[in-house]
């Protein structure tokens, strides 16, 4: 038996199996809105046998996305959509997920397609918000730092997207504390220049994540899952590193965090890139062993008897794929057939075609 293929339970939640979509921002929404694309895209990889399946990074206000086509859920009004999206993720077999989001300093930008210079008021940009006035870019625009009634609001934000998506249907939601992003940049000694109780110390450094997990938990179900996902090192000088993540994991983990999704970076522009197949799973394996904590694994997993490794030998809990699951919607099941497990997950109106 396939060790990809066991169902995995968190709390009042279980698994079909092992296989998770990681989110993947699409940049296909206006103002915020779900869209048949978002049904197509997420629809066709719960029909293709995921067992986990997770809606992009969704910002939790108009100033947290990171271009003006992003996901959201800042109001009532984006629920019936999503509603729609994550009803039919169920009914095809898996557990309809979603990840909440601030760009943070990594905002008002626009479609990685369209460029990469930040947005103008002109062009629909936004003036953007950080821990410090630190940017991005050295020639980029300065944030202005979040004062402390502004970082309170934006935990509110946090914890009032969680209520909505938990009306949408959406049965796990992830808070998204890596690549940079607002929450990321509170954690890194790289971004956060604060000398108040969000600053200097790993203790302030990470009270944002921690308060946010916290919001979000205070709303949503005992019986359903919170994820988080963590760079769990800057790769480089002066950056978060792997023992710091370790530690946040324990206080997360305390909050009431049930999955941590390991990935790397994007804090900075000029990180050390390595990479290569299943580079970031030794964050995933140091995590689980050393927080007491479940782990997803990610980056360049492509295979499945890769995939299947990485399970048997505890290294961790679920594999989230990304591109491969764009080049590949059906790849769970051709998974299957390549491990020769009996537990495919293919529809019965597709049958016919295995």
């Amino acid at each position: 038996m396939a060790r990809l293929f066991e169902p995995l339970t968190l709390r009042g939640v279980t698994l079909r199996n092992r296989i998770g979509v990681s989110p993947m921002c699409q940049y296909s929404s206006e103002d915020g809105f779900a869209s048949d694309w978002h049904l197509v895209h997420l629809g066709s990889r719960a029909v293709g046998g995921a067992g986990l399946v997770m809606a992009e990074a969704t910002a939790i206000s108009p100033e947290g996305r990171i271009s003006p086509n992003d996901l959201g859920l800042w109001k009532d009004d984006h629920i019936p959509m999503l509603a729609r999206v994550a009803a039919f993720v169920r009914s095809a077999g898996a557990v309809a997920a979603i990840q909440l989001a601030h760009a943070g300093r990594k905002a008002s930008t626009p479609r990685p397609w369209d460029g990469r210079t930040p947005l103008t008021p002109e062009q629909g940009g936004w003036n953007v918000v950080a821990p410090s006035p630190v940017p991005f870019h050295e020639d980029g625009p300065t944030p202005r730092a979040l004062d402390i009634a502004e970082i309170d609001a934006i935990l509110s934000d946090f914890a009032r997207a969680a209520n909505r998506a938990l009306e949408a249907g959406f049965e796990l939601v992830e808070l998204h504390a890596a690549h940079g992003y607002l929450a990321h940049e509170f954690l890194s000694p790289l971004t956060n220049k604060r000398t108040d109780a969000y600053g200097g110390s790993f203790d302030n450094r990470c009270r944002f994540v921690v308060e946010a997990a916290r919001a979000i938990r205070s709303v949503w179900p005992d019986r359903l899952p919170v994820a988080a996902r963590l760079s769990c090192v800057d790769r480089a000088p002066g950056g978060l590193t792997l023992e710091d993540s370790i530690d946040l994991a324990r206080r997360l983990r305390d909050e009431g965090v049930d999955l941590v999704d390991a990935s790397s970076g994007g804090a900075v522009p000029d990180a050390t890139t390595t990479s290569g197949p299943g580079f970031q799973v030794p964050f995933a394996e140091a995590i689980r062993r050393r927080a007491g904590v479940a782990t997803a694994a990610v980056g360049l997993i492509t295979r499945a008897e890769q995939a299947e490794a990485i399970l048997e030998r505890g290294r961790a809990d679920i594999v989230l794929l990304a591109r491969e699951l764009l080049r590949d919607p059906y790849w769970p099941i051709h998974a299957a057939e390549a491990l020769r497990e009996g537990r495919s997950p293919i529809p019965m109106p597709y049958r016919r075609a295995f």
